[in-house]
């Protein structure tokens, strides 16, 4: 069955995110990372920023958060089992630094119904603890029929 478009501009709760130094250290890390805004106090302290900096790819960790409510959505019955991830695309508006809250909010911005497949795509804005934009990511998901 169809994703129906009604669903165009649905929004879940604003997710709050605390961006804790050890977490950034960590993803830092995991992406091999030697960068040291991400991983050496001493330098991040001296820098600009006067904490550790994320990665712009941290973003999925505090945007990512926000898929699995949509997932788990009763009233939009994904099914799962057909499911893959298409892309996902960031345009970045500010630093994430270690001590920020991150609020961000989910909506959907496009449905597209295919013969074989549809295409949803899920828009996540992030904004910091003044209220300044911090992130926006497009999440683009295709359930196969």
């Amino acid at each position: 069955m169809a994703i129906d478009k009604k669903f165009i501009g649905k929004q879940w709760p604003t997710m709050v995110y605390e961006v804790g130094k050890e977490k950034v250290k960590e993803f830092a890390k995991a992406i091999k990372s030697t960068n040291p805004y991400y991983l050496d106090d001493e330098f991040a302290a001296k820098s600009n920023y006067k904490a550790i900096v994320a990665p712009p790819t941290f973003a999925v960790v505090f945007g990512a958060k926000l898929i699995e409510p949509i997932f788990f959505d009763n009233e939009l019955n994904l099914n799962l089992a057909m499911l893959v991830h298409g892309e996902q695309e960031f345009e970045f508006y500010d630093v994430v630094k270690s001590g920020d809250v991150l609020y961000s909010d989910a909506k959907i911005v496009n449905i597209e119904n295919k013969e074989k497949l549809d295409v949803i795509a899920i828009e996540i804005m992030t904004k910091n603890q003044d209220k300044k934009d911090v992130c926006k990511g497009i999440y683009t998901f295709v359930v196969r029929k």
